[in-house]
């Protein structure tokens, strides 16, 4: 018999589960549409992006608009009736979603790598049986990262094996996208160390999911913390997650590009915003000897600045994904490194241009655009902690060890 020691001091506080999508969703038939679907929802989606931020109001309608649209399926393989579009089309779905509002952009990040996951790692049973799931509607959340561990790839959270099921024990925290998720897929060591995702029902006994995430920035991505006591999960739910990550696969640099994808449309989302409170509300300088503030020579020259390097991370973010499909495509040692490379370079260029637009955003629109009724800050806010999902100074080790000394990244989440 499991004996659970998982404190559940706030299961009282516990998010009910919402339920399955009562009409089958959407599939997407290519690229092409998959873009446009995109642009469609990001016109509706940042309508009311500024209130949801404000006032801390889950996107439960967006939500269930996103996943029903297709766009969650997208990079279901074409074998099992899914889309399989490019994966620089998947990264600037995302990004479209972004500009809208990150934190729905970031809400699809999980579920979105876990689909690639199972591509890489499970058998045709059971990549029929979860596709089958997604190209319905289901949602997965996430359960992963640990709150105390000394390393972010240090769990904590066990299952042992009970027949046809296993039972796992457990606590999660940067849960995103647990809240509102129909599966929560939680990443668990067996009995030799091993990490698995056991794929729990978001209703499943045991399964407590708490709305507790506090930080200033993606206040409205249903993160928190997730307690997992005693909850039995099917074999047949349960994923060899280490398997890609002990050979070359692509699905780390899949994790990362959909992150370099929210730090784009967050600059976009910014430059946007700039450029319309200039046109709009700035007042010229008193020494400017112009009457409009978009003839500030010095406006002028920062906006071409923040937007070309704009377009160099979307750039490299573009040659990221379409290195991504040749890895998964043929994945060796070579082209996953390549992959992982790029990768690795966008992240960089997302990450300086999405910390610069956000902050250049108030120096050139002035001191109004920092009252209260605009909440610009919020894309500030969204860009430091996205930001943080993994520290940027840490690419420019991989990208020098593998230019100057041909070492390849290593092989996690995270690279």
């Amino acid at each position: 018999m499991t004996v659970s020691n998982v404190k559940t001091d706030k299961a009282a506080a516990a998010v009910p589960p919402v339920p399955r999508p009562a009409e089958l969703a959407h599939i997407v038939k290519n690229d092409a549409e998959a873009i446009a679907i995109a642009h469609r929802l990001a016109a509706e989606f940042i309508k009311d992006s500024s209130r949801r931020d404000r006032d801390r109001v889950w996107p439960v309608a967006e939500l269930d608009q996103f996943s029903q649209s297709g766009l969650w399926s997208i990079n279901v393989p074409k074998a099992f009736g899914g889309p399989e579009v490019s994966y620089a089309t998947l990264a600037k779905v995302i990004e479209i979603i972004s500009a809208a509002d990150s934190s729905i952009g970031q809400i699809a990040q999980n579920h979105l790598g876990v689909v690639a996951a199972i591509r890489t790692v499970s058998d045709k049973d059971q990549q029929a049986l979860l596709f089958a799931e997604v190209l319905k509607g289901t949602r997965f959340g996430n359960a992963f990262s640990e709150f105390g561990s000394k390393r972010a790839a240090d769990f904590e959270t066990k299952f042992t094996d009970a027949s046809d099921h296993v039972i796992v024990n457990g606590q999660k925290f940067y849960s995103s996208g647990a809240l509102l998720a129909h599966l929560v897929p939680i990443v668990a060591l067996d009995g030799e160390g091993r990490a698995w995702y056991a794929i729990a029902d978001r209703g499943a006994p045991g399964l407590t999911v708490i709305d507790d995430w506090s930080s200033f920035g993606q206040r409205t991505t249903l993160s928190g913390t997730v307690i997992i006591d005693n909850v039995k999960v099917p074999k047949t739910h349960l994923v060899p997650g280490y398997k890609g990550y002990d050979k070359p696969t692509a699905d780390g640099a899949i994790f990362q590009i959909i992150q370099v994808a929210v730090d784009t449309g967050i600059a976009q989302a910014a430059i946007d915003e700039t450029v319309q409170f200039v046109r709009t509300k700035s007042r010229a300088w008193i020494d400017s000897g112009v009457d409009n503030a978009w003839d500030d020579p010095y406006t002028i020259q920062a906006i071409g600045d923040l937007t070309l390097r704009l377009h160099a991370a979307q750039a490299l973010l573009e040659r990221a994904g379409l290195a991504i499909d040749r890895a998964v495509a043929e994945p060796t040692a070579e082209t996953v490194a390549h992959a992982q490379i790029v990768t690795a370079e966008a992240k960089v260029l997302s990450t300086e241009i999405a910390i610069a637009a956000t902050n250049k955003l108030f120096e050139l629109a002035g001191t109004r655009s920092t009252l209260a009724e605009h909440n610009l800050d919020r894309h500030w806010r969204n860009a430091r902690t996205h930001t943080l999902h993994d520290p940027v100074r840490w690419k420019y080790a991989i990208l020098g060890k593998y230019f100057l000394n041909g070492e390849r990244p290593p092989l996690h989440a995270w690279s």
